[in-house]
């Protein structure tokens, strides 16, 4: 074949990295162009070099170029080599004839491709792709223009190099027709669909750098500085009025002092005492006096502040799989609460576990600047719930500034990556609370050992084979619910949707989520809930109202699932949306399929759920070995309850024993899970054993966990017992500041046989200081209290009923 004048003989192989060097040699000062008029059509960033990424895509009859072919359908595919080009400064180009494979609406079209390197400097690479299509409607009037960008990115801390590679494309036409803007539209068409495929087998040879995990890294590091936060927050706290002005007017005084001399006594003054002379000097006195005070107090409020950390800041995820991080910024307008001061705290909950902030102190623009993780997870999670509440105490009704539910399907990860969420309530929709979250969902295993893992678990639970659907039909399930790339279709059904009127359609399922879509006549139906709202999925026999054939009804959680309420049959008086679907062509295959994923979707919630339970039991225990001294004589303990009972004492006693009464009693209390172990002597005349238990919601809002460690002893006259119970909070905001000391004092009283006097005594061993403390201690004494009543009042009734049923 004849060379052009201005080209140089082809280049082997062997020396496409020469010709890579000699380019980086010559060097262009040339800058890397701008992206073409049409706009980004390809945009992603590599775990690889930036020329072994170059080599991969261009270098002659590469085996990326070659799996490309073949999903793609290309035919009589026929590669230039690579030339030098005569120009200033000389570049390489190269010549590519193929015929594209046919699709619905073309027939196989002949495509020539001419590429052109602008820029290759050892680092960055530019290639400019011109496509003609000549035996397409107007072919000779337009050209396609693609502009290859591979850039270098920074190395990661990892160590790992990264590249950045960018295509954006343009039309250009060569000459005028009246169908140019129906070209345009083709032309994007079909270079996104090209571009799909180049995605899906790029993808198989490079890793895929996530870039919301590239920038965790960087956007997480300032909350990470907390000698920088505090610097920020100090300078951000104390420039104020308040503070430069009682920093100028003490300099002011201190300057005068120093250039005063000493005025001889006068009036009531002696050695060692001045009094101010005027009223003037006095005034001055005690506005300075005021100034300083408040000063201090806003030192000592920011002091305190920063240090009070608490929560689960800092705890770090273990496990491999899908891991969240949240970041947890700040807040803005809360709403005030009737008690006047505003001390906000955050729950987060996931996938049945919870991680809890630190509580901010008086403040309804409060900064926490706080990383919470959750351990990894086999399955990507689909919803983030937030609660923010404000702080009155461990037992008391934890009163609730907003809420807000955070769906990972409907935000991409560069949204949530940095977002602002609106709270939901009555309170904080009247102020328009929102918060600021930095959200990073990452797996660890990579999406193609996550899928082959998952499908491998549910082919058991299934009983059948499950094939992973091909990047074609996966991407279009995709992109008609607007998903992110990692959600994958499991499976596919047609069937028809239940309502007045029957609506055929396809019934989506993945590990996520059930989707419906339906186009009738141009008219689009689609609607998906999640697998964790749905409550029961029944199975109904054939009826005449479903053609004949069996059906399935979804019921969804009260409250859940209303995007999707267009396409719900009916709603019950709960508030459950019902979905039913029927006719579908293989009913047992489809129910086999559905029935599996939801068991596997709740199961795994459960399980997790009982996992961080039984991981949490197991510290508590480590924890309750440690503190088997207990310092009982050294906490001072107020009397809170006295009450006679007509009950003997020693039967009173029964509620200690471990036996049914006291099952029953501390049941009816509100302690939930309540386990004891028998008696032991310690010591003479001592005995000892351990408890332990949940409060209900009503007792407090957060649940909480005890382990409490009791003596038990007569008392100094013999008369009766006495119980020091020793109870350790778990799970409840500041629970590790402190430890409750109850004692009950259980006596006969001798002038009315079978009666008995009982007095309750309730302290508090504090174990770190904090500024709550006298809210905390308030709150203890009233709700202990107030249980220890309802235990002694429950015992004396069921030792009463007992005895009369007798």
């Amino acid at each position: 074949m004849a060379l052009d004048s201005d080209t140089e003989p082809p280049i082997p192989d062997a020396s496409f990295e020469e010709a890579m060097e000699t380019m980086k040699s010559k060097g262009s000062t040339a800058d890397i162009p701008e992206d073409l008029a049409g706009g980004k059509i390809f945009e992603h960033t590599y775990l690889v070099e930036s020329k072994d990424l170059n080599s991969l895509l261009f270098g002659p009859d590469s085996q990326f170029s070659r799996d490309l072919r073949d999903l793609q359908g290309t035919m009589d595919y026929d590669e230039q080599p690579w030339t030098w080009k005569s120009q200033d400064p000389p570049s390489l180009t190269r010549t590519c004839r193929y015929t594209k494979g046919s699709t619905k609406l073309m027939k196989d079209v002949k495509t020539i491709e001419e590429q052109t390197y602008l820029k290759a400097d050892g680092k960055n690479f530019v290639i400019m792709t011109r496509v003609r299509t000549p035996e397409v409607p107007f072919g000779n009037c337009f050209e396609v223009v693609l502009l290859y960008k591979i850039t270098h990115c920074p190395e990661l801390s990892s160590g790992e190099e990264c590249s950045h590679l960018t295509v954006s494309y343009n039309v250009e036409f060569l000459q005028s027709t009246l169908m140019k803007s129906m070209i345009e539209g083709s032309v994007r068409d079909g270079v996104k669909e090209n571009f799909e495929s180049f995605t899906e087998i790029l993808s198989r040879h490079v890793k895929l750098a996530d870039s919301a995990g590239m920038d965790k890294e960087q956007l997480l590091a300032p909350l990470q500085t907390d000698h920088q936060s505090h610097i920020r927050l100090a300078c951000k706290y104390f420039c104020n009025f308040t503070v430069m002005s009682t920093v100028i007017m003490a300099m002011y005084v201190l300057v005068h002092i120093l250039l005063s001399k000493p005025g001889p006594l006068m009036g009531l003054e002696f050695t060692g005492l001045d009094l101010p002379d005027t009223f003037g000097e006095l005034i001055t006195s005690g506005i300075l006096v005021l100034q300083m005070e408040r000063l201090l107090n806003m030192i000592s409020r920011f002091v305190e502040a920063r240090i009070q950390r608490g929560g689960d800041h800092g705890v770090k995820a273990t496990g491999d799989g899908w891991l969240l991080t949240v970041a947890l910024l700040e807040a803005t307008s809360l709403p005030p609460v009737s008690c006047g001061s505003v001390d906000p705290y955050v729950v987060f909950s996931c996938n049945g576990i919870t991680r809890t902030s630190s509580v901010q102190l008086q403040t309804q623009e409060p900064q926490w600047n706080e990383i919470m993780e959750f351990d990894a997870m086999e399955e990507p999670p689909a919803t983030l719930d937030v609660e923010v509440f404000n702080f009155d105490g461990p037992f008391d009704l934890a009163i609730s500034l907003g809420h807000a539910e955070i769906n990972f399907l409907k935000h991409t990860s560069a949204e949530l990556a940095d977002i602002w969420v609106p709270l939901v309530g009555k309170l904080a929709q009247t102020c328009q609370s929102r918060l600021h979250l930095r959200i990073f969902l990452e797996n660890t295993k990579g999406p193609e050992t996550s899928k082959r893992e998952y499908l491998s678990k549910m082919e058991k639970e299934v009983g059948k084979k499950l094939h992973v659907r091909s990047p074609h039909r996966n991407s279009t399930f995709q992109k008609l619910f607007s998903l992110p790339h990692e959600e994958f279709l499991i499976a596919d059904y047609a069937c028809s949707l239940k309502r007045k009127l029957p609506l055929q359609g396809r019934l989506f399922l993945s590990a996520r989520l059930v989707g419906f879509y339906a186009n009738l006549f141009g008219h689009k139906t689609k609607f998906f809930f999640l697998w964790e709202d749905v409550e029961e999925v029944e199975v109904l026999p054939p009826s005449f109202t479903t053609v004949g054939t069996p059906s399935l009804v979804f019921t969804l959680k009260s409250g859940r699932g209303l995007d999707a309420k267009s396409g719900a049959k009916s709603q019950d008086k709960e508030g459950r949306l019902k979905f039913q679907f029927h006719s579908f062509a293989s009913f047992s295959k489809a129910n086999r399929t559905i029935i599996g994923l939801w068991k596997t979707k709740s199961s795994a919630i459960e399980q997790r759920a009982k996992l961080e339970e039984d991981r949490e039991d197991e510290s508590y225990d480590e924890l309750d070995d440690v503190q088997t001294v207990l310092s009982t004589g050294d906490v001072s303990l107020s009397k809170e309850y006295t009450v006679e009972h007509p009950i003997d004492a020693n039967l009173l006693m029964g509620v200690f024993d471990g036996g049914p009464l006291e099952t029953r009693t501390m049941s009816k209390v509100g302690c939930l899970d309540y386990t004891a172990t028998p008696w032991e002597q310690t010591k003479p005349g001592v005995l000892e054993r351990h408890a332990s238990y949940k409060f209900n919601r009503y007792m407090s809002i957060f649940g909480g966990e005890v382990v409490s460690t009791q003596l038990k002893s007569p008392s100094e006259d013999g008369a009766g017992w006495m119980v020091h119970d020793v109870m350790t909070l778990h799970n409840v905001p500041f629970g590790d500041y402190f430890r409750v000391h109850l004692r009950y004092d259980i006596r006969s009283v001798a002038s009315e046989p079978a009666s008995s006097r009982c007095e309750v005594y309730v302290g508090i061993e504090w174990l770190k200081s904090s500024k709550f403390q006298k809210r905390i201690a308030r709150n203890i004494c009233d709700k202990l209290a107030n249980r220890a009543k309802e235990v002694l009042e429950v015992a004396g009734k069921e030792i009463t009923t007992s005895a009369l049923s007798a």
